[in-house]
């Protein structure tokens, strides 16, 4: 290269390049998700043109040409006019009956309390980063349910007995969900331990009991619960209807919760079970520390599908006398002073949503979950 060679050497980097607009931004989301070959762009258009076409309608309904209040305490007849929507009216009516069941006006104070209570202890325990959990975690699963007990049956303390049958609404599903999954999990874990335990008697009971409440549907074990268990107290003695539920549901919940913590001990390699025993630790320490740990961080989809079918099915109460909140929604129904066209639809789009709001928050947790302890597998 002769001398008289221009030569350029940059000493400094060049300022970075702002990327492409069609692969960046709002645009390059709506390449890639939306459009990006001609099977996904032709799906695109006719779920465009599916909501086109549905979604009018159902704002009409539910939004822009519904009933919101009844200032005039005009009841059904401001609902009953043609093209009227859904009649929200109603709902904000009764909505205490939907909540509390029968539970008496003047003492909503107690189930409120316990509602509170329940609400201000779960978000700490179930946030990652938040302290005290030890102490959390007695307050909420030893302390809240002696003090609920008491607080919603009355009797001590100078506090008015309410009994269970004036209970209802979505406080009889939220008791019965919670109670049956929290003691479902100690349950099924046991039996889980049970059916792989290598002492026959032990293996063989657990084994007997898995799939006795697995061969039956809920609603049958309810029948049982609410007929059989009597049979079993002394003479003379009467069973609250909604502890046969309880019992029932719990029973029922952990034999299908000990079938799925068994597939996720099934699932970790034999050398998590050497390598606790390498370390000198008993049985019950590698359990606790080492095996169980693992198998539930991969089983929690399949537990929280549980408790998802669990919440859901508190419906079923509703056969042994019990008043959820569906069959609340069903007994108020039933007002004629509020009977319109589109009350009953108004009714169950309001129940749907309610057990939507709750399962679906259930859901994303779980998938929360399932990326913080996912770290071991990335």
């Amino acid at each position: 290269m002769s001398d008289d060679t221009a030569r350029f050497v940059r000493t400094e980097m060049a300022p970075a390049e702002r990327p492409p607009i069609r692969v960046t931004g709002l645009i390059g989301w709506v390449r890639k998700h939306l459009f990006s070959s001609i099977g996904n762009t032709v799906l695109t258009l006719l779920s465009i043109a599916f909501l086109a076409w549905v979604m009018p309608p159902l704002l009409n309904f539910l939004v822009f040409k519904a009933v919101w209040t009844d200032p005039d305490g005009l009841k059904g007849d401001l609902c009953r006019p043609e093209g009227v929507g859904a009649c929200w009216a109603f709902i904000s009516a009764r909505i205490t009956f939907f909540v509390y069941g029968f539970y008496p006006q003047t003492e909503l104070w107690r189930p409120n309390i316990v509602l509170i209570s329940g609400l201000v202890l779960i978000v700490p325990l179930f946030t990652p980063k938040a302290p005290y959990k030890v102490p959390n975690a007695i307050l909420f699963f030893i302390v809240l349910p002696i003090v609920s007990f008491f607080l919603l049956t009355g009797g001590v303390f100078g506090i008015t007995p309410v009994p269970t049958e004036k209970w209802g609404g979505l406080l009889i599903t939220l008791v019965i969900s919670v109670v049956g999954i929290t003691c479902s999990i100690p349950i099924g874990i046991l039996l889980a331990l049970g059916r792989r335990s290598r002492l026959p008697i032990i293996k063989t009971l657990s084994i007997l009991f898995i799939e006795l409440w697995r061969a039956v549907p809920l609603i049958t074990v309810l029948f049982m619960a609410s007929v059989m268990l009597p049979l079993f107290m002394p003479q003379g003695t009467t069973v609250d209807k909604l502890l046969r539920a309880l019992v029932g549901v719990t029973l029922f919940e952990s034999a299908y919760l000990a079938e799925v913590v068994r597939g996720g001990l099934q699932a970790l390699p034999r050398g998590q079970y050497e390598a606790a025993s390498s370390l000198g630790l008993s049985y019950w320490k590698s359990m606790a520390f080492v095996i169980l740990p693992q198998a539930i961080k991969h089983v929690i989809p399949g537990i929280v599908g549980n408790f998802i079918s669990l919440f859901k099915d508190t419906s079923l109460v509703s056969i042994v006398g019990l008043f959820d909140l569906l069959n609340t929604m069903q007994s108020a129904l039933g007002d004629q002073d509020w009977l319109s066209p589109n009350l009953t639809v108004t009714g169950y789009i309001f129940a749907g949503l309610v057990f939507w709001v709750f399962c679906f928050s259930m859901s994303r947790y779980s998938r929360f979950l399932e990326r913080r302890l996912d770290t071991g597998h990335r």
